[in-house]
């Protein structure tokens, strides 16, 4: 579980700095050059990424369970994470209303994909995992949010068929994973 933890310290806390310390990140950049910042944050977070991924396989060797599911939730976490990678398409997709109206949502994909993931597994090692992102990702949605309305930042109003192609795209990619990825990335077919 201590790897685990690591990761996620080392993880989150990069991908954190712009919301604990906007002013800090400038510096940096300033100082590093925006290559440099880029560079040494990329490999933090590759760092950070690999332990989680290693400390997760290994805490699930040796899983405390605390809970069972209930039979079904599977569906709902299906469900959950179809919708946040459509938000998480919202992020990136351009000419969109979803950005618009909910302005982070990769933040707001990350947290509801956390929230299905905890609501289907009931170890430790999985609250632990998921609870830090459902919290990073609300947290950074609410800050983020807050700060663009205090600086008067305003999105593009997008279009539908904007919002089209967000849904497609999002379908298409939860659908790969669903149906192929998450099977051979995780182990766990989500849907069997």
């Amino acid at each position: 579980m201590a790897i685990l933890i690591l990761g996620l310290v080392i993880f989150i806390g990069v991908h954190s700095i712009r919301l604990v310390s906007p002013s800090w990140r400038d510096a940096q950049v300033a100082r590093l050059g925006e290559q440099g910042w880029k560079g040494l944050y990329s490999i933090a977070s590759i760092v950070g990424f690999v332990l989680i991924v290693w400390g997760y396989g290994v805490a699930r060797r040796t899983p405390m369970v605390l809970w069972m599911p209930p039979l079904g939730i599977r569906h709902l976490t299906a469900l959950l994470v179809l919708i946040s990678f459509v938000l998480i398409a919202a992020a990136y997709v351009p000419g969109n209303r979803i950005k618009r109206m909910i302005g982070h949502p990769m933040m707001v994909g990350v947290a509801i994909w956390a929230l299905g993931h905890l609501l289907a597994n009931g170890t430790l090692n999985a609250i632990v995992l998921f609870g830090v992102f459902l919290v990073w990702g609300a947290v950074g949605a609410i800050v983020s949010r807050s700060r663009d309305r205090a600086a008067g930042v305003q999105y593009p109003t997008g279009t539908v068929s904007g919002d089209a192609k967000v849904v497609i795209v999002g379908l298409i990619a939860w659908a790969i994973f669903a149906f192929a990825l998450h099977r051979w990335l995780i182990g766990v077919s989500p849907l069997a």
